[in-house]
């Protein structure tokens, strides 16, 4: 699978020139799966399609999903791009030295995730990924087309040396049983009152940064699962317990 298992997603992209662009630059690295996140343009009208030159097939294919973690499903692996100064402890890296971790398990699908033309990600949605990538720019004018960024980005991508899966490559979780987890544990705090449900959300995020930088693997979700299912019942247990 390798470079033709990455997909190349577009959060909301606003101009259908940009994702006609986009496509083009996809197919000229041999990218092919795109997807796009509740687009707000007509990605398959003229503009989008004379943009795309011979790559019309990668528009007419293209994955339309409602929201970041329909598009994130399936995949094992996710690096996210900004351009915004944030406060966590997640390095920000350079394509070359982030990208190619993509491409080392063959077998699994990866994505790479591109804001809006005008904001980018909300921290949220880069909560979303293992790993986070900025392009190097002009400090006097940083800001990037986003066909100009998906382009860098996919070139870096298809330099990577050829790789070939190994077993320990392939036991990272898949990105929708992690999220499983995250999910759980939430709930599990807010039970227990260490989180209150109106600020949850946000607290979570230094939960999520501290467990993608583990990179978790399949086993010790469910080890960690495990765990929350545990407490749960002993929670339970007490209360039974108590109203004896």
């Amino acid at each position: 699978m390798a470079l033709e298992g990455v997909k190349i997603i577009l959060v909301e992209p606003a101009g259908s020139r940009n994702v006609g662009s986009v496509a083009r630059v996809m197919k000229n690295f041999g990218l092919q799966h795109l997807v796009l996140v509740n687009p707000q343009c007509d990605y398959l009208e003229t503009e989008a399609q004379i943009m795309a030159v011979h790559a019309k097939d990668i528009l007419e294919t293209a994955v339309c999903v409602p929201t970041l973690p329909l598009a994130l499903q399936g995949c094992k692996r996710a690096i996210a791009t900004t351009g915004a100064d944030h406060d966590w402890q997640a390095p920000l890296e350079t394509p070359r030295t982030a990208l190619p971790w993509l491409l080392e398990d063959t077998a699994q699908p990866a994505a790479l995730v591109f804001g809006r033309e005008d904001r980018g990600l909300s921290n949220e949605e880069l909560n979303y990924a293992q790993r986070f990538v900025r392009i190097p720019a002009n400090p006097v004018y940083t800001s990037l087309n986003l066909a100009t960024a998906v382009g860098i980005c996919c070139y870096e991508l298809s330099q990577t040396p050829e790789m070939t899966s190994s077993p320990s490559n392939t036991q990272l979780a898949a990105w929708e049983v992690v999220e499983g987890y995250y999910q759980q544990l939430q709930s599990l705090l807010v039970k227990i009152g260490y989180l209150y449900p109106h600020t949850a959300a946000s607290r979570m995020e230094k939960f999520r940064q501290m467990y993608n930088r583990a990179q978790l693997q399949t086993q010790e979700v469910a080890m960690l699962r495990g765990i929350i299912r545990q407490v749960e019942w002993a929670i339970e247990d007490i209360k039974e317990h108590e109203n004896l």
